[in-house]
């Protein structure tokens, strides 16, 4: 829930596409044609998606990855392509029907990638296509030296240690004897812990490695959404730095407290960059938030929050991370943290950027990094000199999801917004401030995109109920006439803490809400990041408190001020923590609401505690267990507004809807929720999948999802 959300949903859907399958169509790029200028959920899911890109040594070419969608084979299929760096010429280097992934330059004219679990190697056409490894292991992720000689592999081995393997002689039995938590994380039980392998590099091709954390019970990359950019080599070829939560079981699920690793490839030592070799951690009570306690009070900086994704600078001289400083919070601020390898020293070079940092890159000349960043719900491109001295490079109304470079003087970036998914752009960096240019070089959806009209997106502030300003979207209906009244989404973001940015979604997709006549209001209540630490941290342990009252200022005012807003037909929607909101508003919005729709959210905190995988999450953001006789003034209120003490007062339409594979907030809750609805005579709807997790990444339940939610809508606010 931290995580950025479109990033995060790219990374998942990505995995959907680049499993092995017996494939006899080729899905490719959709021709087609739209029966009206509305978007519907056939045309979201013919679109196109970027999800990587990188430029050539020589910043001569550009390199990415698409992912293609059939709904009638319900399954997606990776592509990789290729492009001069102005945009010209681009080639589709992906012709079979398997898919191809993860792809990266080994030199100017030869390419590396994945596909059906092996490493393989091409030319930029498309030709001489040569299998590089034969590993019994699928490999899920590499990353060459910089000398070539030796190559990363990612490759999940069995792992034991909170399940039990079961007795030989019982190979059919389906039982797990379970020993600790840690035992499922996110949708998938955990019997294998990924490892990164340092293979050698040869004429007959890559041998199978060494384990670099053979005999260790942990992963790296860290599930659920680590890749190969939590590993990087030194620029003399002879060190591994990694990503590693040395931890399992319990301690595990209780703990945010990632380290970097350095791994001697010559010597086989390895050395923990955050923190001494004699470092001990204080005891931790884990029934309780970790706020107060000494593990976050100590005296010296032992980085004992999330320290992930390094990055050697071209010089060699330093290691740059990506560091949350608190153990225990998952959603604290991102900071960028620069170690000088000769002295151990470490500077944070983003402290005057009140917000996090998504993505990073370091400059040519190892004088600067670029990192991208959330502030005032656009996510744009800046610059920070290692003495921490940030300035901004773009403006817009948009969201960069990933910064590169291109060549020595241009950035690569990919870009959306709430009205166009991922499309790849070239930055030249401006000497003053978000002046930079920024060229288009990718139009994978325009086919489309030109058969569609788009509803209009405009930010406004509004007043909230403790005297502040709030920032929101309002998005109107395509071929909008003011004169009309139109019904209203209230758009109730998860996270807690994600920003309602210029995002770009295939299911919460609020152009294709827009479309459907709706307008939607999507406020960035309290709990937000982008609008500088204090408003971000207010809805930690006040689930309930002003970040609710936001909401409703929220509506209120566009139902009191904007015209076109039908105030009699309104609705709230979201998911995740927009799905608890959605069901804690439910017993407090006196009848502002026509109908509902909360997915995958919380509904009651007590069970919620224990349910979920990663116990840091709730210890965090309650303060205590549901058990402990001493809790604290805000766990007490946590547990007191429970969405499901107050079903007593529901009197409104409600669809629910939840996977089963959703570990992080069960399925209990969503069913518990429409079963409590309709014990009270509430009309009622649970739309469950017993295949999907926290998110819908099947094609034909993708298309399910959106057609059950504006049936919904439709029912109860557009009655004739």
């Amino acid at each position: 829930m931290n995580r950025n959300l479109t990033v995060a949903m790219t990374a998942a859907l990505m995995m959907t596409g680049t499993v092995s399958q017996a494939q006899e169509v080729n899905i490719g790029r959709s021709n087609i044609t739209l029966k009206s200028d509305l978007m519907t959920p056939e045309a979201l899911w013919s679109m196109g998606r970027i999800g990587s890109a990188q430029a050539s040594p020589d910043g001569k070419k550009i390199v990415y990855q698409v992912g293609y969608y059939s709904v009638k084979e319900n399954r997606g299929h990776q592509v990789l392509r290729i492009m001069d760096a102005d945009g010209k010429n681009d080639k589709l280097l992906t012709t079979s029907a398997k898919s191809e992934s993860d792809v990266a330059w080994l030199d100017n004219q030869t390419l590396a990638f994945l596909t059906d679990g092996q490493l393989w190697t091409m030319s930029t056409d498309g030709s001489n296509r040569h299998q590089l490894t034969h590993s019994d292991i699928a490999i899920e992720g590499f990353r060459f030296s910089p000398d070539k000689k030796r190559v990363v592999l990612v490759k999940s081995i069995p792992y034991h240690g909170t399940i039990k393997e079961n007795p030989d002689d019982l190979p059919k039995a389906t039982g797990m004897l379970i020993t600790d938590m840690n035992y499922r994380h996110w949708d998938h039980y955990v019997t294998s812990n990924a490892h990164p392998f340092v293979a050698n590099v040869t004429a007959n091709g890559v041998d199978a490695g060494k384990d670099i954390l053979e005999g260790e019970p942990y992963e790296s990359p860290m599930a659920p959404f680590g890749g190969i950019e939590q590993i990087d080599w030194s620029t003399d070829s002879k060190s591994v730095a990694y990503t590693c939560r040395k931890k399992e079981g319990t301690q595990y699920a209780i703990s945010t407290d990632a380290d970097i690793y350095i791994y001697n490839v010559e010597t086989g030592k390895t050395t923990n960059l955050c923190k001494p070799a004699d470092y001990v951690e204080p005891k931790i009570d884990a029934t309780k938030s970790m706020r107060d306690q000494a593990v976050n009070h100590q005296s010296g900086d032992f980085n004992v929050g999330y320290d992930v994704n390094p990055k050697f600078s071209p010089d060699g001289k330093y290691i740059a991370w990506q560091s949350m400083k608190r153990n225990g919070y998952e959603s604290d601020r991102n900071r960028l943290c620069v170690y000088e390898l000769a002295t151990g020293r470490k500077t944070y070079v983003t402290e005057s950027f009140d917000s996090n940092v998504d993505d990073y890159t370091w400059s040519a000349d190892s004088k600067s990094l670029y990192f991208i960043g959330v502030w005032h719900a656009t996510v744009n491109v800046y610059q920070t000199n290692l003495k921490g001295t940030v300035r901004q490079l773009t403006k817009g109304d948009h969201n960069y999801v990933s910064i590169a470079l291109l060549g020595n003087k241009q950035l690569l970036g990919i870009r959306q917004s709430i009205s166009q998914p991922n499309e790849i752009y070239a930055i030249t960096p401006s000497k003053g401030n978000a002046d930079s240019q920024q060229t288009q070089l990718t139009f994978e959806n325009k086919h489309i995109f030109d058969q569609l009209a788009l509803g209009e997106v405009k930010d406004r502030w509004v007043a909230t109920s403790d005297g502040k300003k709030l920032q929101e979207w309002v998005i109107t209906p395509p071929h909008f006439d003011p004169n009309k009244r139109y019904p209203t989404l209230l758009f109730c973001e998860g996270g807690p803490q994600s920003p309602v940015s210029q995002f770009w979604s295939y299911r919460w997709n609020l152009q294709i809400m827009a479309a459907n006549g709706y307008v939607v209001i999507a406020p960035n209540r309290r709990g937000l990041p982008g609008y500088g630490s204090e408003w971000n941290e207010q809805v930690s342990t006040d689930w309930t408190g002003q970040c609710m009252r936001d909401y409703l200022s929220s509506i209120d005012d566009a139902a009191q001020n904007l015209p076109f807003v039908d105030k009699d037909n309104l609705a709230a929607v979201g998911a995740s923590f927009g799905g608890f909101s959605v069901y804690y508003l439910a017993g407090i919005h006196n009848k502002r609401f026509k109908c509902l729709i909360a997915h995958d959210g919380a509904f009651n905190l007590e069970s919620m505690y224990t349910d979920t995988e990663e116990a840091w999450f709730s210890n965090w953001e309650y303060d205590d267990a549901y058990w402990n006789k001493d809790k604290s003034a805000s766990a007490q209120r946590t547990y007191t507004n429970s969405p499901h003490l107050n079903v007593d007062k529901w009197d409104t339409p409600i669809l629910c809807i939840h996977g089963e594979k959703d570990y992080r907030i069960n399925a209990n809750q969503g069913m518990g929720a429409f079963n409590a609805a309709r014990l009270r005579g509430i009309p009622a709807e649970l739309l469950l999948f017993p295949d999907e997790n926290h998110w819908v990444l099947k094609p034909q339940n993708g298309i399910l999802w959106q057609r059950t939610f504006f049936n919904w809508l439709d029912r109860w606010l557009k009655k004739k």
